[in-house]
């Protein structure tokens, strides 16, 4: 069990008092025995472009107000973020803003808005993400009519007007893998993630340590402690793609160090350090495509092998001169 696991929901629970958001749950679910309160929960760090894209989307669904609520996790920004989800939140009642000022992790913003929320299905959307408005409809009524604990939607890259480049279109192609991650890796990415939160309460909330790779290990956590990972490809979250080299070689490095990190903290489970990051064929099942041109799935090839490169840089000085954050 990781050390994120001290958010215990219990102990974040307690304090004088009831909560307007515990207060809203029981009265729609004794309203309605087949109701089901959810909690939308959305990290945001400096990025109030993309947060007011994603609540713009939120903020239309199509489920009952009075049965859902929208937690903004600001995880210490600097800019004009909280602003704007201020100005939401004025608008719309059932819109909540946290903040998460202590760690500076999407994991540990992601944990405070399971901890600062009340659903009991907590749905996990990242800023600068947009949802069709019958989204949270959807995967509720998956929920309810499957008895569905552990659920991930597809994802959908879409590249903005102006931004069409050999990268975003390599992000395009190489895309989210969310029914292979399901099936073979036994995860859902945390950008299409959804939970029961008596899950949470069984195995622990995101170990907030890690850079990257949270979502990997707590998928895996959970599908250990024998709950079934289902995939909706039918439910679809929309994410922008990543446009330029700078972005893909950023998140690159990111999963490096997530990879070395995995090892440092579950050596049993992941391998001890030293072990360099393989690829995950996700490039290699998009140069299959028929649709991209040969030459531009020569150069799909190439990103791939020059990604997988900065994935070991980041894995190695993760491994060489990363610090043990118990």
């Amino acid at each position: 069990m990781p050390d994120s696991d001290e958010t215990s929901l219990e102990s974040a629970k307690s304090g004088d008092g009831e909560s307007p958001r515990s207060t809203a749950a029981e009265s729609s679910k004794s309203a309605d025995d087949e109701a089901v309160f959810a909690s939308v929960i959305v990290p945001v760090y400096e990025d109030p472009a993309g947060v007011a894209q994603t609540l713009r989307s939120l903020v239309e669904q199509t489920y009952s107000r009075e049965r859902h609520e929208i937690v903004v996790v600001d995880n210490d920004s600097t800019d004009d973020t909280r602003s704007v989800v201020r100005s939401y939140a004025r608008e719309h009642d059932h819109v909540t803003m946290a903040v998460e000022d202590d760690v500076q992790s999407s994991y540990a913003a992601r944990n405070t808005g399971v901890r600062e929320s009340s659903g009991t299905v907590c749905a996990f959307v990242d800023a600068d993400m947009t949802v069709e408005e019958d989204w949270l409809e959807s995967v509720v009524e998956r929920f309810r009519k499957d008895d569905v604990a552990y659920l991930g939607c597809d994802v959908e890259i879409r590249v903005p007007p102006g931004e069409e480049t050999v990268f975003a279109r390599y992000n395009r192609a190489s895309g989210f893998p969310v029914e292979y991650d399901i099936e073979v890796k036994r995860f859902a990415p945390t950008c299409c993630l959804s939970v029961r939160r008596s899950v949470f309460e069984e195995v622990g909330t995101f170990d907030q340590r890690l850079t990257s790779g949270g979502d990997y290990e707590f998928g895996n956590r959970v599908s250990a402690s024998g709950v079934d990972l289902h995939y909706a490809p039918d439910i679809v979250q929309y994410h922008p793609a990543r446009s330029s080299l700078r972005s893909l070689v950023k998140k690159s490095l990111r999963q490096g160090r997530g990879v070395g990190q995995l090892q440092r903290y579950y050596p049993d489970r992941y391998g001890r350090p030293g072990i360099p990051p393989r690829p995950d064929g996700s490039h290699v099942d998009s140069t299959d495509d028929e649709s991209i041109p040969s030459h531009e799935r020569v150069v799909f090839e190439l990103l791939g092998l020059l990604l997988l490169a900065v994935r070991g840089v980041g894995y190695y000085g993760e491994v060489l001169f990363g610090t043990d954050d118990e």
